[in-house]
């Protein structure tokens, strides 16, 4: 086997790596890509757009496996390569996101749709960072961002004659999702779930985001992170969670139970009974929600009975001494 692996040339190692990746083998098509890069390093260094490509298909292989860091290494290898490759953006920009390096990947998503504004992809990633840098940074949020950089006119041009079609699927993951994506998916949700149990909800979030990166269209993944944020005070990111699942499932019981919990915390109340009536609606039995709902409301004249404001205070006060 050895034997025929070292007499293969680049590309054939290359489309051997295609193939299990297209098979939901992320290891083996990770193996072959680095064979290949090897190869091709000996046989053509010069070869800088396929040694770019080689590059960018093992970081798709390497965030499908949940290895965000080497996922941006390879990234930024085929980067250097090739600049503006729009795949290997794509890919840098999921593996910041899943590591809530939230500044890195809005770049690479706006730097994605200077290349082509019609990439889905690029759109929903920039709005979701959009909302979690003003949750983080507040209003001022863009001063704190690097730079992005300008695309060169040439570049955008060359991209537009070629004007291949990038789906969001495609274009973060590397290809169509196989029934073995969805299988390792639930897997992972899985050694999620049993480390829950044992309460180590950190190392569960790890589970649910390798998850998720595998296969981002079972809400269970998202509602089982967002449990896990709550667990661990991180409400901001639980409401994102519960956001993503219920965009795909609007009347998830458990996205909208665990989103009011996390309203509450931040002590939102008017988004917090919103979602509970909400949930009501589709389970008017469902006890929990009917107990939290009475919770809040009693506690909502509490929390809006405030003291008067200190200026007010400092006005009587001045108001006596003249």
């Amino acid at each position: 086997m050895s034997q025929k692996t070292k007499a293969r040339s680049w590309n054939e190692l290359k489309q051997a790596g295609n193939q299990f990746f297209k098979a939901g083998q992320y290891g083996e098509a990770t193996r072959f890509y680095s064979l290949a890069i090897v190869e091709l390093h000996k046989s053509n260094p010069k070869n800088v757009e396929d040694l770019s490509i080689l590059h960018s298909n093992r970081a798709a292989s390497y965030l499908k496996e949940g290895n965000c860091t080497e996922c941006s290494k390879d990234c930024n290898t085929s980067l250097e390569l090739v600049p503006f490759n729009v795949k290997s953006l794509l890919r840098r920009a999921a593996a910041s996101e899943a590591q809530e390096r939230y500044r890195q990947a809005y770049v690479d998503y706006k730097t994605v749709l200077q290349l082509d504004a019609n990439i889905v992809a690029a759109h929903d990633g920039a709005n979701r960072m959009t909302k979690a840098l003003t949750e983080a940074d507040g209003p001022a949020w863009r001063q704190k961002l690097p730079a992005i950089p300008m695309v060169p006119l040439a570049v955008r041009e060359k991209m537009s004659r070629a004007a291949p079609t990038v789906t969001p699927t495609t274009a973060a993951a590397g290809g169509d999702v196989p029934a073995e994506g969805a299988r390792r998916a639930g897997a992972l949700r899985e050694q999620g779930n049993a480390l829950v149990k044992q309460g180590q909800h950190v190392a569960a979030v790890d589970k649910y985001t390798q998850s998720i990166l595998c296969h981002n269209k079972e809400p269970a993944a998202f509602t089982n992170r967002a449990l896990c944020y709550l667990a661990l005070g991180r409400y901001r990111e639980a409401v994102r969670d519960c956001d993503a699942a219920l965009a795909l499932d609007a009347a998830n019981i458990k996205a909208l139970y665990r989103r009011a919990q996390a309203y509450k915390e931040l002590q939102n109340t008017t988004a917090c009974v919103r979602d509970l009536k909400e949930l009501l609606e589709v389970e008017p039995g469902n006890s929990a929600a009917v107990k939290m709902l009475q919770d809040v409301q009693r506690e909502a004249p509490k929390q809006q009975a405030a003291p008067p404001p200190p200026q007010e205070k400092k006005k009587r006060t001045r108001n006596r001494k003249k």
